[in-house]
């Protein structure tokens, strides 16, 4: 996809910027690659800085309800501190690193439901804008993917993956938010749950899986959620089908309450049922950046077009 747009900061006669992005979908923690072209106005300007955002929408538990907002969860600085001359043309080609927990969007081709981008923010003398928005494709790592297989081997389905604000207890997780992969539970196991999510906590050395079930209440207990995390290498060879159906044993045989999820404010939630492909139906004024590992609040207008009609462009 190319976007172009404006610099409305600058007004008419400004430069104009196209981010283009390398066909295909990326990985966590790969390369993401592509250019940011320029096109200099009628007059010549100072280029600061151009910056790359990465962009997810994200749910988020509020007093007043579930909302929706997007999350900078990570910031590149790809060029800058040159002159573009009046009418110049100029491609700055970029090559940044993916998080190891950027959320999947895609498996085997067919999209899940994810809403991710890339913004490009151009600093031309002294005043900044905020580009339009390029959407990013993420396909799953090797252990991602032999899990969520075994998982269909065994009988579950796909239901819906959403992401939601907050941070998973007990766990190395480092972004603001985490990926839930909901799946309907095999025959096997649909007498004890009515859910399980699924969520991938990557890192350089490995990987934690987390399992969370929605396990039904018995004729002397009430239903409750249970969590357990394993640990796994990106490249291990493993009878993953016997591996999974191990992990889903101990999670249904578990009776200790569920590993909390921690909101921002600090106070325990658990997860509840996602909205999953529904993502991209809603819109929001809630927003949380997250820069130089700090996260602060904004407003962001487009949120509700994020990706919603009139945002692309071919």
């Amino acid at each position: 996809m190319v976007f172009k747009r404006l610099l409305g900061s600058l007004g008419v006669g400004g430069p104009t910027v196209d981010t283009v992005l390398d066909p295909g979908p990326v990985l966590p923690g790969g390369a993401l690659s592509g250019q940011v072209r320029l096109e200099g106005g009628q007059a010549a300007f100072d280029v600061e800085a151009i910056t790359l955002e990465l962009v997810a929408r994200v749910e988020a538990e509020r007093e007043e309800g579930e909302r929706e907002g997007a999350v900078v969860f990570e910031r590149f600085t790809v060029g800058g501190g040159f002159r573009l001359g009046e009418g110049e043309q100029l491609a700055v080609p970029f090559g940044v690193t993916l998080p190891w927990e950027t959320p999947v969007t895609e498996l085997y081709g067919q999209p899940l439901g994810i809403v991710l981008g890339v913004r490009t923010e151009l600093s031309v003398a002294g005043a900044r804008d905020k580009g339009d928005l390029d959407r990013l494709t993420v396909g799953p790592l090797p252990a991602q993917e032999a899990v969520l297989e075994a998982f269909g081997a065994l009988g579950f389905g796909f239901r819906s993956a959403d992401l939601e604000y907050g941070h998973i207890g007990g766990t190395g997780q480092r972004l603001p938010f985490y990926q839930e992969i909901e799946i309907t539970p095999s025959a096997q196991y649909a007498d004890r749950v009515n859910e399980v999510e699924v969520t991938f906590l990557a890192g350089p050395d490995g990987m934690e899986v987390v399992l969370e079930a929605d396990k039904r209440g018995g004729l002397f207990s009430e239903g409750h959620d249970a969590l357990t995390v394993f640990r796994v290498g990106h490249h291990d060879s493993r009878d993953w089908t016997a591996e999974v159906d191990g992990w889903m044993r101990e999670l249904v045989e578990r009776r200790a309450p569920h590993v909390p999820h921690h909101s921002p404010a600090g106070h325990h939630q658990s997860s509840g049922p996602g909205v999953g492909t529904a993502v991209a139906a809603g819109a929001a004024g809630l927003a949380v950046g997250v820069v130089g590992g700090m996260v602060a609040a904004e407003v962001v207008d487009e949120i509700g077009d994020f990706f919603e009609g009139g945002e692309e462009e071919e």
